[in-house]
């Protein structure tokens, strides 16, 4: 089963030594939209409509994840990064603005601080970020990251069982259950199931000590591009815009409310109205 979505197309794009699925639709300023875990670009699809009626949308499945290829190396957010960039150049965006979410917004970050003659507009949506002073007691209370980190041990008890961990995990993170949809759950799960995509999305996690090493490293140029922090009241919410000033000078933002982690699928008018209003007003 292929998730569509109506007036927008998928393709296959060559870059850095892989092949990246990404969807395409509207016009207008580019975005590029970069899920999290466990789901792959199908997390934007109510917010991606709203978008195109002003932009060039562009979501793309991360490496390991969807239709994207999974490599056996290249998960630090440094090289999904590249990916990510490079899918934005071959498809003729030399300026564009970044939204991530979780795992995304991991990758949007260094994308921003590696590409920042690219990278016009930052938005990082509900996640802990390498390199914030917050992140090693934060990580800490999150069974799920030292979990996945295990060489081997998740595929082995996740395969076959695709379905039970993505709707659980996910559900334990939504706040308004009226949004939550099993079909939604069963697109993911299917593609967790794809040959090698488990190990993708573990991989994710596997490199986050690289990962905050590189971040360090990342905030002693501090971005200035304008950058938006939003996340659901009830998980990062109220951490992201003063985590992201660690990171940036030009940042705003808000928690969303009756919302948790899944904000682009609990909240998706409120976020798309509020990527509009960013980006039309910088």
């Amino acid at each position: 089963m292929i998730a569509t979505l109506k007036g927008f197309t998928q393709q296959l794009v060559p870059v850095n030594g892989i092949k990246i699925n990404a969807v395409t639709g509207g016009s207008g300023p580019p975005i590029l939209l970069l899920h999290g875990w466990p789901e792959t670009w199908w997390e934007w699809h109510h917010v991606m409509p709203l978008l195109a009626e002003h932009f060039s949308v562009v979501a793309m499945d991360l490496r390991g994840a969807g239709f994207s290829d999974c490599p056996l190396d290249g998960y630090d957010k440094a090289t999904m990064a590249r990916d990510a960039h490079e899918v934005m150049i071959a498809l003729g965006h030399e300026r564009y603005a970044v939204c991530g979410h979780d795992i995304g917004g991991m990758v949007a970050l260094p994308q921003a601080a590696i590409y920042r003659e690219a990278v016009t507009h930052l938005a990082v949506l509900d996640v802990p970020l390498p390199g914030w002073s917050g992140w090693e007691a934060t990580t800490a209370r999150l069974w799920h990251f030292s979990f996945h980190m295990n060489r081997d041990l998740p595929e082995r008890l996740i395969h076959g069982r695709e379905y039970d961990y993505v709707s659980t995990f996910m559900a334990e993170r939504f706040y308004d259950h009226s949004t939550f949809n099993p079909a939604n759950i069963e697109i993911y799960a299917k593609a967790m199931a794809l040959p090698g995509r488990t190990r993708g999305g573990m991989e994710w996690y596997r490199t986050l000590a690289a990962d905050h090493a590189a971040a360090l490293e990342y905030k002693k140029q501090p971005l200035d591009m304008p950058v938006l922090g939003l996340g659901g009241d009830q998980r990062f919410g109220a951490q992201m815009v003063p985590m992201l000033k660690e990171f940036a000078t030009n940042v705003t933002g808000r928690s969303i409310a009756r919302c948790s982690h899944y904000v682009a699928d609990e909240r998706p008018d409120e976020v798309a109205a509020a990527l509009i209003d960013f980006l039309q007003a910088n």
